[in-house]
C-alpha cells in the first residue's frame, strides 16, 4: 500500500498540472459513472492529502475522495507542458519509486484508448490520468470530506502546531502494542508498514511495548523521525531510512538494498549490533526488527 509520502507526492502533481483547469471527469470501467458526471466539467482548484486520503476539491464544492489502498494506482500522461511522475501507487507493481516523466512526444493527440478497469479518467487540455484498483473512489461533500478528516489521526507531512502533543496524546493512551498504533490510522495518519518498522528501529522501540508505558520523551521523538523520514520521501519519491555511510558504491543514491535498516531484512544482520533481523505478523501485516537493539 502506497505511504503517506507518496499520497502527498500525488497531491502536488495534481495541484501542477490540474490546478484552476476544467476537466472532463469519466469513467471508462462504468463503476464511477454517477459520480463522473458530477464532477465532470468543472474546474479543480485543490488537491490535498491527509494521511493516505487524497482529496481533490472541484469549484462547486464537491470533492473526489480516492484512497488507493493495496492494488491502487493513477496513470499520467500528455503534451510537453503536463510534467510529473508517469505512475504513482500500487507498490506491488511499480515499487516504492514513481516513475516519469510524464510528458510525451510532441503531436499530444488526446488520451490513449483506456487500457483494463480504468474507473475514473480526468481529462484538461494537455494532458489525462487514470485510476486503477483504488479501495475509495467517491464524489462527496465538503461535510463528507470533513468526516473522514475528523477520523484521522496527526499528518506527519501536515506537522501543524500541536499535532504532535495529539500524536503523543493518542499514543500514551492505549495498551495495544506501539506497533500496531503507528499503522492506526486515527493515531497517526500516512505511516505504513516500512516506516513503521524503520522508525521503531531508529528509535530503538520495542514494537510490542503498549503504547501507555511510552514515554513522552520517546513518543516525541517517534513523531519527529517519521517527520524527518516522511519528508526525504516526498522529496525524493522513495523512503531511504539510512544514511550514505551504509550505502554500497560511490553514487549518491542508496541502492536499494541498502535503503532501509529492518524492513525486509529478516534473517540478515543487524546493520548496527548484528544480531539476525526478525520478522513475525502483528495485525495481519509483516513486522521487522531487531531483537538486539529493540529491547
Amino acid at each position: 500500500m502506497p505511504e503517506g509520502h507518496s499520497v502527498h507526492r500525488l497531491a502536488r502533481q495534481f495541484q501542477d498540472v490540474f490546478g484552476g483547469r476544467r476537466l472532463d471527469v469519466s469513467s471508462p470501467q462504468g463503476r464511477f459513472a454517477a459520480g463522473a458526471e458530477l464532477l465532470s466539467g468543472h474546474t479543480m482548484v485543490e488537491a490535498t492529502a491527509h494521511g493516505k486520503q487524497l482529496f481533490l476539491k472541484f469549484d462547486h464544492e464537491l470533492f473526489l475522495h480516492v484512497h488507493l489502498g493495496l492494488y491502487g494506482a493513477w496513470s499520467f500522461g500528455g503534451d510537453s507542458s503536463f510534467t510529473g511522475a508517469s505512475s504513482i501507487g500500487a507498490p506491488r507493481r511499480i515499487g516504492e519509486r514513481e516513475s516519469g516523466p510524464a510528458a510525451e512526444d510532441h503531436g499530444y493527440a488526446g488520451p490513449p484508448p483506456p487500457v483494463g478497469a480504468v474507473r475514473v479518467r480526468l481529462v484538461s487540455r494537455h494532458g489525462w490520468a487514470d485510476l486503477r484498483g483504488a479501495t475509495t473512489c467517491a464524489a462527496i461533500t465538503a461535510v463528507e470530506a470533513a468526516a473522514v478528516l475528523a477520523r484521522l489521526g496527526p499528518d506527519p507531512l501536515h506537522n501543524r502546531q500541536g499535532d504532535r502533543e495529539e500524536f503523543i496524546r493518542r499514543l500514551r493512551r492505549r495498551k495495544t502494542p506501539v506497533a500496531l498504533l503507528l499503522m492506526d490510522q486515527s493515531v497517526l495518519a500516512g505511516v505504513g508498514n516500512i516506516y513503521r518498522a524503520e522508525v521503531l528501529f531508529r528509535q530503538a522501540v520495542d514494537p510490542w511495548k503498549p503504547g501507555t508505558d511510552i514515554d513522552v520523551e520517546t513518543a516525541g521523538h517517534l513523531w519527529d523521525d517519521a517527520v524527518e523520514t516522511m519528508s526525504d520521501g516526498v522529496r525524493d519519491g522513495r523512503i531511504v531510512t539510512t544514511p550514505s555511510t551504509l550505502w554500497t558504491g560511490a553514487g549518491p543514491v542508496a541502492p536499494d538494498a541498502d535503503a532501509h535498516f529492518v524492513y525486509k531484512r529478516d534473517g540478515m544482520p543487524c546493520r548496527a549490533c548484528g544480531t539476525t533481523v526478525g520478522m513475525t505478523e502483528i495485525g495481519a501485516r509483516k513486522l521487522y526488527w531487531c531483537p538486539g537493539c529493540q529491547v
